[in-house]
Formats: structure tokens, C-alpha cells, sequence
């Protein structure tokens, strides 16, 4: 078992995604805390009961596990989602921003209100959980106790490469790949790492959208079952994985790959300021040396 005595938290954990991880957690011996507010997937509603079943799974199967209904993007909320690891465990190693919803429009018929909804979740989500979660790891750190902690985030293809009517999670999931890159570089003093996740897989905020490119297929390998990317988010929260921050995996099926982020392309440099009309020709010739972007999905 790779992560035996490791404490995890995995928000959005009850179901889809998150609930494969945190099964995966519990039989690779961590001990969990299901984080889960039960709401649907435009992220209205809510409830214990997802929550509350998933720990009594994992309780049945010989695992620990405990739940938090706290909402991820809620500042004292989302403290309290790691105390519970806290005050349960007696301590905190890996933090699996999960937790999402989505609000799918055109952007020209996107909503204020909804571009708020997404990016409170997705972005102040990742960012509320995992800093009360440095904080700790920050002060035992420098109280002179051993810290080798994880925060592994949740980005997007859409995030990467862009998604028709997805704008406002294109930008937030974007954003979480800055992000995990801005948290690599400062937090590797503290014994902290953090990665991302661009999964592909059948969960209900892919089911709908992608319905025909996300249905199970009547026999062999079932390439979009969520229960594909936890072996590598399990390997991401262990010991193993300490070497490896600042990057964000795509992983599909039995697929795992490192995406190849923004770097600079091809470079024109005059030594000198251009002049307006210039600068269409040295435009059309950084154009015909650059490496073309991935399509976004939908086009």
C-alpha cells in the first residue's frame, strides 16, 4: 500500500472523480476525509447523504474515513475542512482539490451571476482549501517537524486549450494551471509539491456535454471510467511522488501525459522600436514559424 498512514483530503469527494479517488486513497491505506457539499452538477442543492455513503463504503472495506460538508469556497468553510483532517487524524499530507460545478453557455449569453458561481468554486475553491492547508504545513515546517505534503489541483483540457461554451470554466481551470505552477515554485522550501489533473473521464459534468464520446462501451476496456485517473492521483499523494511539482498531467483511460505548457515561440527582435505599419509583416512571418496550438474543443 503506497500511501498507508498518509491523511487525505479530497473535496467534491462523493461522487464521480472524486469519489474513485478517495476509494483508491482508503485501499492504498490513507485515511480520508470526504469532502462534499451533495449538490447537483450546476451546483444548486446539497445534502449529507453522497457524503455519509461513501465513508460507510470505505469504513465496510476496512478503511478510515470521515466527511465534511463544508462549502470549499466558503474562507472559514474551507479552514474547517482541513481542521476536520486535523482533529480526526491528528494531521494533514495531501490536499485533492476536486470539488466543481458547471454552468455551460455561449459567452455572449453568459451571466455575470454564473461567470461568479464557477470561478468562486474552481478558483477561490482551489485556493481557500490549500492555503489554510499551508498554513499548517508552513508552521510544522518551521516548528522543525517533517513535512512531505501534496497538493494535487484539477484543471481541464478546456483549461489548456479552450472549450466551446465553456468560457468561464476554460478561464477558471486555465487559471488553476497558472496557479499550480505559481504553488510549485513557492511552497518546494516548505516540503510542499503541487501538480495538476487534466482528466478525461464519464462523470456528470462530462456525460451530458460529450455524451456519445463518454458513453461505456458494451465490452473491453472502458477507456472513460473515472476509476482510470486515480491510480495516478494516489501516486501523486505518496511518498514516491516527491521529485515531481510543477506539472500538469492529462490522463485518459490507461494514457498519461505531461502537457507542454505556454513557452516562448518563434522571436522576431528589431533592436529598435517599430514602426506601426511594420509590424503586419513581422507578425505574418512569426506566423508561418510557430508551432499551431491545439484546436479548442468544439471547433
Amino acid at each position: 500500500m503506497i500511501c498507508e498512514n498518509r491523511i487525505v483530503v479530497v473535496t467534491g469527494g462523493a461522487r464521480g472523480l472524486g469519489r474513485e479517488y478517495a476509494l483508491e486513497f482508503a485501499r492504498q491505506g490513507a485515511q480520508v476525509v470526504v469532502n462534499d457539499l451533495g449538490v447537483s452538477r450546476d451546483g444548486t442543492g446539497g445534502g449529507s447523504e453522497a457524503a455519509d455513503a461513501l465513508v460507510d463504503e470505505i469504513r465496510a472495506l476496512g478503511g478510515q474515513a470521515v466527511a465534511n460538508y463544508d462549502d470549499v469556497a466558503d474562507w472559514d468553510g474551507a479552514g474547517r475542512i482541513v481542521n476536520t483532517a486535523i482533529e480526526a487524524f491528528g494531521g494533514l499530507d495531501v490536499v485533492v482539490n476536486n470539488a466543481g460545478f458547471l454552468r455551460d453557455r455561449m459567452f455572449v449569453n453568459a451571466t455575470v451571476e454564473e461567470w461568479d458561481a464557477v470561478i468562486r468554486v474552481h478558483l477561490r475553491g482551489h485556493f481557500c482549501v490549500s492555503n489554510h492547508a499551508c498554513r499548517f504545513w508552513r508552521e510544522r515546517q518551521k516548528a522543525g517537524a517533517p513535512v512531505d505534503a501534496r497538493i494535487i489541483n484539477t484543471s481541464s483540457g478546456a483549461g489548456l486549450q479552450g472549450s466551446i461554451a465553456q468560457s468561464v470554466y476554460s478561464a477558471a481551470k486555465g487559471g488553476i494551471a497558472s496557479l499550480t505552477l505559481v504553488q510549485a515554485a513557492e511552497l518546494r522550501r516548505y516540503g510542499i509539491t503541487a501538480n495538476a489533473l487534466a482528466p478525461a473521464a464519464r462523470t456528470r459534468m462530462t456525460e451530458e456535454a460529450f455524451a456519445a464520446a463518454m458513453a461505456k462501451p458494451e465490452q473491453g476496456f472502458d477507456a472513460n471510467a473515472p476509476e482510470n485517473v486515480a491510480p495516478l492521483v494516489v501516486w501523486l499523494g505518496s511518498a514516491h511522488s516527491a521529485h515531481v511539482t510543477g506539472k500538469v498531467f492529462e490522463v485518459a483511460g490507461g494514457r498519461i501525459s505531461i502537457a507542454d505548457g505556454w513557452r516562448e515561440g518563434p522571436v522576431v527582435d528589431k533592436g529598435a522600436r517599430w514602426d506601426p505599419a511594420e509590424v503586419g509583416a513581422a507578425v505574418d512571418g512569426l506566423l508561418a514559424r510557430e508551432v499551431p496550438a491545439q484546436k479548442v474543443y468544439g471547433t
